[in-house]
């Protein structure tokens, strides 16, 4: 497809939504493109790209997505997407633990971490100022300011890349608005919860989505419906075995002024054995997170579709405003004791858990529906798309126009064969921890302790 159709409806207005508006903005300039988002503010305060920090990071092991990241870096470095404070360079440490003989999750930090050195090594041309393995915890704890981060006694080894760095995620969000706003193209609608998808009742044509109902009952219709709906897609659609939504831990505690100076020019601490991560503290708030299988929570929904009876199914979705349980701060609280000890006892002024849109492998789904050709799912962040914010539009319209690089078409299309099974844990190497953990019982067990 090269040229797309007049009529466009973009629903979402997070990270792939808002891109993927800036995009058309520029390419389709007199078309009647509208963007919708159920918050009545963008950025959504309950989105996953909400948020003080998101690591920016070229340090993948797939050499698609490390290509694809160092693209978007070089934008928040030099362009205005970077601008005001919305990105830092600060570097980053990548480590891996001794295997914990817990199906092989060790073993697969240090697979994963020890592809993604090569893949940044290459493309810093070898240049060991950018990019330098660091063998054991001595030459770790030497690239962080001295007395500040402890390096647990099970990592084994890791690397520093001086070429990474981290943006400000609601800021970043607030910068696309505004961007989107300038150009004039975009209907922007706030407020605007979408409750299902609306069918062609045209008897030879059922297939096609002609647009979406409000919760309000009313409907917009439009000739391309472009699903950006994040963790809540699987609420819409009919995505099992494909994408769920998976919940995951963040905790903020306060700084004094010293403590911020102390910390501010830090690198950043992510291990992909444990999934947790540490970045530089900004207005004296440090956060810490983790990056694992995280929680499911079971829903029952109605996934329509253009079949004459909507089947009910049971799909993870978020579930939003709560702190997050006891499994997790606790998660949080003996990563401090082993990164940051000196923090280990202040307590969590704030928590949150923080919906991804998880693929079986991590990847994202930006690709026609199968089934309803002018229905486009631009979905499944699994937690790393933030980064590509400046570059990602430019892929999804590119996908829009069946002109997406090779490499990255094979990484987001619809499978050519569906799961067997509707139940998944994302292996892309760089999760670990529990794969079984369910929200409401992780609160309940919280609750009897």
């Amino acid at each position: 497809m090269s040229q797309l159709p007049q009529s466009i409806l973009i629903v979402g207005g997070g990270v792939f939504g808002l891109s993927t508006a800036l995009s058309l903005s520029h390419r389709y300039p007199t078309h009647n493109i509208t963007l919708l988002e159920a918050s009545t503010t963008i950025p959504n305060p309950e989105g996953s790209s909400v948020d003080s920090s998101r690591i920016v990071r070229a340090d993948y092991a797939n050499a698609a997505y490390a290509r694809l990241a160092a693209e978007g870096i070089e934008r928040w470095r030099n362009t205005e997407w970077g601008a005001e404070g919305r990105y830092t360079q600060n570097g980053l440490v990548l480590v891996y633990h001794k295997s914990s003989g817990d199906a092989g999750q060790g073993d697969d930090g240090e697979r994963y971490t020890r592809a993604s050195y090569e893949n940044v090594k290459r493309l810093a041309n070898g240049d060991e100022k950018i990019v330098r393995f660091l063998p054991d915890r001595n030459a770790i704890h030497g690239v962080f300011p001295r007395n500040t981060v402890h390096v647990a006694e099970t990592v084994v080894a890791g690397y520093v890349n001086w070429g990474s760095g981290w943006a400000d995620a609601e800021a970043g969000v607030r910068y696309a608005r505004k961007k989107l706003e300038e150009l004039g193209v975009v209907k922007i609608r706030t407020d605007q919860k979408v409750s299902r998808l609306l069918f062609s009742d045209e008897k030879d044509d059922k297939k096609k989505v002609a647009g979406v109902q409000l919760a309000d009952g009313s409907t917009i219709t439009a000739d391309l419906v472009i699903l950006a709906t994040g963790a809540w897609t699987p609420g819409l659609l009919d995505l099992r075995g494909l994408a769920d939504a998976r919940g995951q831990v963040l905790a903020y505690l306060r700084l004094t002024d010293e403590e911020q100076a102390r910390l501010a020019n830090m690198p950043t601490l992510l291990s992909f054995s444990t999934g947790m991560f540490i970045i530089p503290p900004r207005n004296n708030e440090l956060k810490i997170a983790r990056h694992a299988y995280g929680y499911r929570n079971p829903t029952r929904v109605r996934l329509d579709s253009s079949a004459d009876v909507a089947e009910e199914a049971e799909v993870s979705l978020p579930e939003t405003g709560r702190p997050i349980p006891p499994e997790g701060e606790e998660a949080c609280r003996a990563a401090l004791r082993e990164m940051l000890p000196w923090l280990a006892d202040r307590p969590f002024f704030k928590t949150r858990v923080c919906w991804y849109t998880d693929t079986p492998q991590g990847d994202f789904l930006v690709t026609y529906h199968p089934d309803h050709p002018n229905l486009f799912l631009a979905t499944g962040g699994s937690g790393h798309a933030y980064k590509f914010f400046p570059v990602l539009g430019d892929k999804i319209v590119d996908a829009l126009e069946g002109k997406l690089d090779e490499d990255l078409r094979r990484l987001w299309s619809w499978p050519a064969q569906r799961p067997s099974t509707t139940s998944f844990v994302t292996k892309d190497g760089s999760r670990s921890g529990r794969k079984d953990m369910i929200l409401a019982e992780e609160y309940a067990r919280g609750s009897k302790l």
